[in-house]
């Protein structure tokens, strides 16, 4: 799971409320409480997922993005942004509310942007890290963060199985995985939707059609034009070439008449001004100034303090040994 670039240090992103709603779903049978007697499966199912990829990538620092719960950009722009989701478990909403004091208290960095979400602390960090000669390894457990995948900058996304058995995507991976190159991936999601966030996607194109349609065509700039100025002829003209290519179905008729229809432009260009993240945030990172929240390694006595609330020996155990280690860059 190296980097293969060792004269960069590397900055890992956590998509933390990613990880901690998967964690309660996965572990809520547990019950498992901290000393204080509260619910704190959540949080240490997320904590242990985290040592195990510090212990693998051995980084420079580690950022935690949160949302703000009290108050949202995107739902001020569309008030049914992410409705029909199922109402958040109360046990898993007061799981969330102390993550951010758990880790700042450990030492680790947390940002919670006001209005908005752990994807713009993903994306702001991947922004960094290129401007600062960096990795980046962004954790999730959803597929948002695809559209920072680049050169410099990987995506681990967990599911089943933990680190060892989620897929660590570059930009050949996601291409292998899509159909779709890593500087497209955003406008392939705004042309599919997300039903997640409540977001439709463009009425006639799928997944598959919207990957042919980047990876054939090209940027969606590029389409749009064509579909203006052109009537389609060049979309037709790349995708027939393609589909007697490749033996595949033709489809450019079908993707002609569902992007010239009315409101497939405006439904595009909503959902990628929805999905399209903040670069900007000041992550408060200096990587040059010792003891800066973040950095590794971290104080033992904190960590054993902290972790040791959570009243599973094993894990601060775990805690002490990966969090008192020196970064890979050190060696180099």
């Amino acid at each position: 799971m190296s980097m293969n670039s060792a004269p960069r240090r590397l900055l890992l992103v956590v998509d933390a409320p990613s990880l901690l709603h998967r964690n309660h779903h996965a572990r809520a049978h547990t019950r498992m409480i901290d000393r204080a007697g509260r619910p704190a499966w959540a949080l240490h199912g997320m904590l242990r997922q985290i040592l195990d990829s510090i212990d693998a990538f051995a980084p420079d620092a580690v950022l935690f993005g949160l949302d703000d719960r009290t108050a949202s950009v995107r739902r001020d722009a569309y008030p049914d942004y992410k409705a029909g989701r199922a109402e958040k478990d109360p046990m898993l909403v007061e799981q969330l509310g102390r993550a951010g004091a758990m880790l700042d208290a450990l030492g680790l960095a947390t940002l919670t942007p006001p209005g908005l979400e752990a994807d713009d602390v993903n994306a702001s960090a991947a922004a960094w890290a290129v401007r600062n000669d960096w990795n980046c390894v962004v954790i999730t457990s959803d597929r948002d963060a695809f559209a920072l995948i680049s050169d410099h900058t990987q995506v681990l996304r967990l599911i089943n199985g933990g680190i060892n058995g989620s897929p660590l995507l570059n930009p050949a991976r996601l291409y292998a995985m899509y159909g779709v190159p890593a500087t497209r991936y955003l406008e392939y999601a705004a042309l599919r939707g997300d039903a997640s966030d409540n977001l439709p996607g463009v009425s006639g194109i799928g997944e598959k059609t919207a990957a042919a349609l980047l990876d054939q065509v090209g940027p969606m700039g590029r389409v749009w034009s064509d579909i203006d100025d052109n009537s389609g002829r060049l979309v037709t003209t790349v995708l027939d070439r393609w589909a007697a290519d490749t033996g595949s179905r033709r489809i450019s008729a079908r993707v002609v008449r569902a992007l010239s229809a009315p409101g497939a432009r405006e439904r595009y260009d909503f959902n990628l001004r929805m999905m399209t993240c903040h670069e900007d945030l000041n992550l408060r990172l200096t990587p040059d100034i010792p003891g800066t929240p973040g950095l590794l390694p971290l104080d033992l006595d904190r960590v054993a303090r902290v972790v040791g609330f959570l009243g599973v020996e094993a894990t601060t155990s775990l805690a002490q040994r990966v969090l008192s280690t020196n970064p890979a860059s050190a060696a180099s």
